[in-house]
């Protein structure tokens, strides 16, 4: 991939591994959502991003848009119960994931999907994660985010302000309640020099 990164001051270690997952800040958003979020919970990113971007194999989709259609603008990759997950340290952590939110979610963490932001350019709309039970269940979505930082954007549904939360090299972002049916999120496109970024999005069964 052309993308080129600019590592974190604070991450210079090539030992890709987990921390713990305690540390993690709720934050209630209304509604019967809330995030929790944990900054570097991933060391070793900046490792973790070369390896994935390198070998995942990344596919670019285009998507009908009224009378025409468009590119989407970020590459992508799934992978499914079965699949094997293209690090070990991404089963770790969805299994850490599934350990950790075992009461609250009642269910393991199935699923990765994967984003390549290339630059500020790629992006991603207002949406939630409503395809499937996630529009009619409280249900969780798990972001693991290595490479440069970008904006997750949150907005309520009904309308009224959106927050901005910066994730990149190693941090943990983690929306669950209702806010797939009651929160749109989003990565904003921006003018600023932005560097390449990938997140991994863990989901459970039949939430896409």
């Amino acid at each position: 991939m052309p993308a080129h990164l600019q590592g974190s001051l604070f991450d210079q270690t090539d030992e890709i591994r987990l921390g713990p997952l305690t540390g993690l800040r709720r934050t209630a958003l209304g509604d019967g959502a809330w995030t929790d979020l944990l900054p570097g919970w991933l060391h070793g990113a900046d490792a973790l991003f070369e390896e994935l971007a390198a070998h995942v194999p990344w596919r670019a989709e285009r998507r009908r848009m009224y009378d025409s259609e468009v590119a989407v603008p970020r590459l992508l990759a799934h992978y499914g119960e079965s699949d094997r997950l293209p690090h070990p340290v991404l089963d770790e952590a969805r299994a850490a994931l599934s350990a950790h939110y075992a009461a609250e979610l009642g269910e393991p963490f199935a699923t990765a999907g994967l984003c390549y932001y290339r630059d500020g350019r790629d992006s991603v709309a207002w949406h939630g994660d409503r395809t499937g039970r996630g529009a009619r269940e409280d249900t969780m979505v798990a972001i693991l985010s290595v490479g440069a930082p970008r904006d997750l954007a949150l907005r309520p549904r009904a309308g009224g302000p959106s927050h901005r939360v910066p994730l990149g090299h190693g941090d943990l972002l983690v929306m669950g309640g209702s806010c797939q049916r009651t929160w749109e999120h989003a990565v904003p496109k921006t003018t600023w020099a932005a560097g390449p970024r990938i997140s991994v999005q863990f989901r459970p069964r039949g939430v896409r």
